[in-house]
């Protein structure tokens, strides 16, 4: 067994690149996911070691210095930081030669070829879903012999193995606490809707939903649900409680924890005895018996996906729910004591200026506890970075140009009417126009008045909230010109 480095690399300042984000990129306010899809693999190699520099705030120096020490370096990749990863690996191939390197992510998974021609550094990258391609790797299998992998061989001709099944028995694969506490600083963590510390975990990947822009289920964990028993995510939360005495919160990061309803009113009534308070991604479809059951044993919030107030949008993007479900969803979580984020995403096909102006008022109608916009971005791998390629809709030649220099998301489509600018522009808007009512404000300092702890924290997020729109402004402004 080769001695194995798991690398989320220094990028951006403030990027979270953890493969648990929806979208690579840097947020409004502090927020990092935790690297589950780096700590599972991890997990599974005896003596590796989990590296993830952003949160850490370990430079390149550093994290070049600590790369020195290991046969083997994985690194997990995305769209947005490939260029930044792939100077990473030329640096750590440059410092040890005889290091071999990996790549993996939803980018590599569905570009492999092009993955491994971006830096001669690269030896091999995997593909889908990548746990055992790791460790077969790690226990140094010759790579021409493990399924799921793509590789150069001795002559520098790609070779692409046979894809590797899916994982079916989840069970099989061990938990990431273990890793986490031996190399994690949990409380370098932070998500502002989440109370902190926080941990964040997945009891089973896919989801059935055929949405058009969700990165995940289209690129590595595929459109069937496969999920840990109750039992064995029980038993972890337990282990987890006990080993993580400071967290207040758990966060399950399943696509849709919900999308297998039997399955979570179980794993909800085995969390009950332990006392802890969990959260969780949620449609906005269960009725108000379901969520009621779910506060009783703990549930305080669900991350909720509502994308857009325009049914036109909601059915081109296959969102498979209306807004009037929508709505009947949010009142009965109101009504159930349950806390929503609610996300939004301006751009998405074909996005109009009323458009925008309905989402903006729906938003404000569905009133949530807080929200995110983010831009509408067309990863490869999804079917809407292809109807964007036959429609035209890229507002640049390379189609992979999601980010700005500083890493914030930018307008990467644009529609006739609507200008990427406007599209970027309205994020501000619909920022203010939603948390600069009496509501939001009163509830927000509500929650500053009653834990000290909160207070400092909301006001460190305030600033950089407005830190970042201001930021924005400026990009806009240089877009320009």
């Amino acid at each position: 067994m080769s001695k194995t480095l798991f690398l989320s690399p220094p990028s951006f300042d403030g990027f979270d690149g953890g493969a648990g984000s929806r979208y690579q990129a840097r947020r409004e306010v502090t927020s990092f996911w935790y690297p589950t899809w780096l700590a599972q693999p991890a997990a599974l190699v005896p003596g590796a070691t989990l590296l993830d520099c952003p949160p850490h705030n370990i430079d390149i120096k550093e994290c070049l210095e600590r790369a020195k020490g290991y046969d083997h370096v994985i690194i997990h990749t995305s769209t947005p930081s490939l260029k930044n990863d792939c100077k990473v690996a030329d640096a750590i191939k440059k410092n040890r030669p005889e290091t071999t390197i990996g790549f993996v992510g939803a980018h590599a998974a569905v570009l492999p070829t092009e993955t491994l021609k971006a830096s001669p550094a690269i030896d091999w990258v995997g593909r889908k879903e990548f746990d055992f391609t790791c460790k077969e790797v790690a226990e140094g299998r010759p790579l021409a012999t493990i399924n799921g992998l793509s590789y150069r061989d001795a002559y520098g001709k790609i070779k692409h193995n046979p894809e590797r099944e899916m994982i079916q028995n989840m069970d099989s694969l061990p938990w990431v606490a273990d890793v986490y506490k031996r190399d994690l600083q949990i409380e370098k963590y932070f998500i502002g809707y989440l109370l902190h510390p926080y941990v964040s975990l997945y009891t089973g990947r896919g989801c059935p939903a055929q949405c058009t822009f969700c990165l995940w289920p289209q690129t590595i964990g595929g459109h069937k649900y496969r999920v840990r028993s109750p039992q064995n995510v029980a038993d972890e939360m337990a282990y987890m409680k006990k080993l993580f005495p400071q967290v207040k919160e758990f966060f399950f990061d399943d696509d849709t924890f919900t999308a297998n309803l039997p399955r979570a009113r179980e794993i909800a009534k085995k969390l009950a005895p332990l006392g802890l308070t969990w959260s969780c991604n949620s449609r906005a479809n269960l009725d108000y018996d379901t969520i009621k059951s779910f506060k009783d044993s703990g549930l305080r919030l669900f991350l909720v996906g509502y994308e857009s107030g325009n049914d036109d949008i909601l059915t081109r993007i296959k969102k498979g729910v209306t807004m009037d479900e929508m709505r009947r969803f949010t009142t009965s979580c109101h009504k159930a004591g349950v806390v929503i984020h609610g996300t939004f995403i301006l751009g998405l096909p074909v996005e109009t200026p009323q458009s925008i102006e309905n989402t903006i008022r729906f938003a404000q109608e569905l009133d949530v506890f807080s929200l995110q916009v983010s831009l509408a971005a067309p990863y490869p791998g999804t079917e809407l970075y292809e109807m964007a390629r036959q429609n035209g809709w890229f507002t640049k030649k390379d189609k992979t140009d999601l980010v700005e220099l500083d890493g914030f998301q930018q307008s990467a489509l644009e529609y006739p009417g609507l200008s990427k600018d406007e599209i970027f522009e309205a994020v501000d808007r619909f920022y203010r126009a939603y948390y600069l009512r009496p509501k939001p404000i009163l509830r927000i300092i509500k929650t500053m008045l009653e834990d000290k702890d909160v207070l400092v924290r909301r006001c460190r997020e305030g600033y950089e909230f407005f830190r970042s729109l201001r930021q924005r402004k400026e990009d806009l402004a240089a877009l320009r010109g």
